[in-house]
C-alpha cells in the first residue's frame, strides 16, 4: 500500500515538471514565430517618412531624396521659373491638376506645392516608369525654342513643366506625382507626411 502513495507522488511530480518544461518550450517556439510576422527593419524604413534639409538648395537647383524606394525631387524655383508656369498652361494636358490621385489637395494649384518656391515631385515618368531629367535651361537647343524649362524624359520624349505638369500629346498620360509632404520648419521638408497630419 505504501508503494502506491510514493508512485502517485512521483507521478504528480513528473507530470508537473513535464508540463512546465513543455510550456517553456512552447513559449520559446511561439515568440520567434510571432516576431516573424513583424515587418523587417528594411520594410519599416521603406515606408518611413524622409526628411530633407532644403537650406542649401540654391535658386534653380534640384536635390533628390529617396522615399519608399522612389526618387523625390525638390526644386527651388526662381521667380522667372514661376512666371513660366503660366506661360505654358495652354500647352498642358492637365493644367489644373484635375487628376486627383496625382497630388494631395493642398498641392492642387498652378505651382503644385505648399510653398510656390519649392516643387516636390516623384521623379518617375507616368508613361513607363523611366526617370526624366531636370532641364531648367530656356530654349535648350535639343528641346526647341519654345522650351521654358522643366523635365524631359529621354526614353520616349515626354515633357513636363517645372511643376511636373505634362505637356499635351505626350506619351506620359498624367502629371508627375506630388507625394504627401509638409514643412517641419523653414529649412526642413518631410516627405510622406501630409501637411494636415504634420
Amino acid at each position: 500500500m505504501s508503494n502506491d502513495g510514493v508512485n502517485k507522488g512521483r507521478r504528480r511530480f513528473l507530470v508537473g515538471a513535464t508540463s512546465v518544461v513543455g510550456a517553456v518550450g512552447a513559449v520559446g517556439v511561439a515568440v520567434p514565430f510571432v516576431a516573424s510576422w513583424n515587418p523587417s527593419a528594411k520594410a519599416r524604413a521603406a515606408g518611413a517618412p524622409a526628411r530633407a534639409d532644403i537650406s542649401k538648395i540654391e535658386p534653380g537647383q534640384q536635390m533628390t531624396v529617396e522615399w519608399r524606394g522612389k526618387p523625390v525631387w525638390i526644386i527651388r524655383r526662381t521667380p522667372e521659373m514661376l512666371k513660366s508656369l503660366e506661360a505654358v498652361e495652354d500647352r498642358l494636358a492637365d493644367p489644373n491638376s484635375d487628376v486627383i490621385s496625382q497630388q494631395p489637395d493642398y498641392a492642387k494649384n498652378r505651382e503644385r506645392s505648399i510653398k510656390p518656391e519649392f516643387a516636390v515631385v516623384i521623379g518617375i515618368c507616368t508613361h513607363l516608369g523611366c526617370s526624366p531629367t531636370y532641364r531648367p535651361e530656356v530654349a535648350a537647343a535639343d528641346l526647341g525654342s519654345d522650351w521654358v524649362g522643366g523635365f524631359f524624359c529621354p526614353c520616349h520624349g515626354s515633357r513636363f513643366d517645372l511643376s511636373g505638369r505634362v505637356m499635351r500629346s505626350q506619351p506620359a498620360p498624367t502629371n508627375l506625382e506630388v507625394p504627401p509632404h509638409s514643412y517641419i520648419d523653414d529649412n526642413t521638408i518631410i516627405i510622406g507626411v501630409d501637411e494636415e497630419n504634420a
